[in-house]
């Protein structure tokens, strides 16, 4: 069975646009694949996040990946930290990295420039550090944005440094994940092309009621359609975006056919219509969150069991790279 991979940083909560995205792929995937889901809490590192926050983000994002629907029966769930391996991972892969490829990553050069007063070592090797979560578990494929396929080039070309260094065909050259079905974008509410926890445009699954209908409220429209069907501005395209996906197709054809016609002033009756429709959604998966959050001894039992079966393959492919490299037990 083809392995599949994939991490997140706990550094805020899921939102729409992770659970239309990502997340509907991902419970497919564990339904046909071998999946790893990971944690990612040493890339969290990079930026210094509060030592009083880190462990409850963790919990945060582990109670909603669970509740999303994630099954620990079916895919592998655990913590990046927990797994020494991929830390000793890294480590050697960094001898294979070179000063100058690393230099020249986008994401790198982004960062430096937005943060000059926190260029770290981690931040530089940050491509090396993913390709040792990849290659640990030897996956095929990796589900990645836009933004993170050069890192995944990256790590495509550790495994190929690596077999021609040592004379071996042992690394997989992990290719991108490609859905059958269409990724579906969610827009944020301010306008823009893509909802986000940096651009503080989000709905994020663990948001109240009150908070939902305050958000929709206030998301960017104008004074209405300047006649019969026209085209829509990109922000109110994006408000229909996301009630074709929360809405039933009645719905959405019962606004379209309002734009369409030119009339005005129902903005406020789609914007609370949008906000009915998406609490319906999120409510239970709210509930659940808040349910599995409080329950310790369930989280506790995930990890457990996911540390033990993610650290099993990690011992494997640790152990025949070591031995490939020369390192041998007397």
């Amino acid at each position: 069975m083809k392995t599949v991979l994939s991490g997140i940083r706990p550094t805020g909560n899921l939102h729409l646009g992770n659970y239309y995205g990502a997340m509907v792929n991902f419970l497919k995937m564990q339904e046909e694949y071998k999946c790893f889901f990971f944690i990612a809490d040493w890339h969290a590192l990079t930026t210094h996040p509060d030592p009083k926050t880190l462990h409850s983000n963790v919990k945060n994002i582990l109670s909603e990946y669970l509740a999303c629907g994630l099954n620990p029966e079916k895919s592998v769930l655990y913590v990046q930290s927990d797994i020494p391996e991929i830390a000793e991972l890294y480590l050697l892969l960094n001898m294979q990295a070179y000063l100058g490829e690393l230099e020249k990553t986008v994401s790198f050069k982004e960062k430096a420039r937005q943060n000059p007063n926190n260029v770290n070592a981690g931040l530089l090797t940050y491509p090396v550090l993913q390709a040792a979560d990849i290659l640990i578990h030897n996956a095929d494929y990796v589900p990645v944005g836009k933004d993170q396929e050069q890192h995944l080039e990256m790590t495509r070309n550790y495994a190929q440094r690596f077999n021609y260094k040592y004379g071996v065909a042992y690394f997989k050259e992990p290719t991108a994940f490609a859905s059958d079905q269409q990724m579906i974008k969610i827009p944020g509410l301010d306008g823009s092309g893509k909802m986000g926890k940096s651009e503080g445009n989000a709905i994020y699954l663990i948001d109240e009621p009150k908070t939902i209908e305050k958000k929709v409220k206030g998301a960017l429209t104008d004074n209405g359609p300047e006649g019969e069907n026209t085209s829509k501005p990109d922000y109110i395209e994006n408000l229909f975006t996301i009630l074709k996906v929360v809405s039933t197709p009645e719905v959405v054809d019962y606004y379209n056919n309002l734009w369409n016609t030119g009339a005005t002033k129902w903005y406020g009756n789609l914007k609370k219509q949008l906000a009915e429709d998406i609490i319906n959604v999120t409510t239970p998966i709210r509930e659940r969150i808040n349910e599995i959050k409080n329950d310790d001894a369930y989280l506790h039992k995930v990890v457990t069991e996911g540390t033990e079966k993610a650290r099993e393959s990690a011992r494997k492919t640790l152990r025949e790279v070591r031995e490939i490299m020369g390192f041998k037990p007397f």
